[in-house]
């Protein structure tokens, strides 16, 4: 068991809101991703991309987690497919390892008064802006929410994008993070870059095996639970955005996946469902 301590965080700074002083974290284990994104820490493939992602951090707000949205706005770091996200994770008891994926991904938030809400909404649904909108009806504002990526469309963070993070439920430690996924597909360009954003959860055999898809690179990996260490790859015939899971027949056990890949993380897409015997 592990303590919880109240920590002070930034106050929100718009009109009829107000936040609570502080906000619980646990001491241990330590943040799975980074929680926080400054101009410093901007990252572009190249010069001109990065000089784009530190133009638009500069407007931002980014004074680490529990940023409160503004109607300036603010660099939310892990952003709303940041962190664990849905993927959920596996728990191995024998080695109290837990395994989960994660993304280090960041959004531009927006509070939109409310008289000037409609104009974003309709440019959202006439496809003029690449985001989420929100009414918040009830409330004085409502909200915009983007990635925030350079001009060629990649992540403003520095990689890795996705990882594949082992904690030590004993200790309260991370025991390993390695890079999930190894290559991105942009309107028609690949980019090869270690840790890729990635959606679809892992699961654990008792031999210590970590089955994972996920990843953008449309492939399924297994990894060592006590190391991080990949130890085997195929290639699936789409995106692998699902959680797989594992039976045993005639005395085999089996490992198998849904790739029917994911229309907003743009992998391939496909109806398969594919099954693995293990040795």
């Amino acid at each position: 068991m592990f303590d919880v301590e109240e920590r002070a965080v930034p106050q929100s700074s718009a009109d009829e809101e107000k936040t609570s002083p502080t906000q619980p974290f646990p001491v241990a284990p330590p943040p799975l991703v980074r929680q926080q994104l400054s101009v410093k820490d901007a990252w572009g493939i190249t010069d001109a991309d990065r000089d784009a992602c530190r133009e638009r951090l500069a407007g931002l707000q980014s004074d680490g987690i529990f940023t409160a949205p503004s109607v300036q706005g603010i660099a939310a770091m892990p952003g709303n497919l940041g962190g664990m996200n849905w993927s959920g994770g596996a728990f191995d008891p024998q080695r109290q390892i837990y395994v989960t994926n994660v993304n280090n991904l960041a959004m531009e938030v927006h509070l939109i008064p409310r008289e000037k809400y409609l104009p974003q909404e309709q440019a959202a649904e006439a496809g003029k802006f690449r985001g989420d909108v929100s009414p918040q009806h009830g409330t004085p504002y409502g909200m915009s929410r983007q990635a925030i990526l350079s001009p060629q469309g990649l992540p403003c963070v520095p990689p890795p994008w996705g990882e594949l993070v082992a904690v030590d439920l004993a200790k309260g430690t991370i025991r390993w993070h390695v890079p999930l996924g190894s290559a991105v597909k942009l309107d028609g360009k690949r980019f090869t870059v270690a840790g890729t954003p990635n959606l679809g959860g892992p699961i654990l055999t008792a031999t210590g095996l970590v089955f994972i898809g996920a990843s953008m690179d449309d492939s399924f990996r297994a990894f060592d639970v006590e190391t991080g260490q990949v130890l085997w790859t195929a290639q699936l015939p789409a995106g692998g955005q699902a959680t797989p899971m594992t039976y045993q027949e005639n005395g085999r056990q089996y490992v198998v996946i849904s790739a029917g890949g994911h229309g907003k993380l743009g992998t391939t897409l496909g109806d398969s469902v594919v099954a693995f015997a293990l040795p």
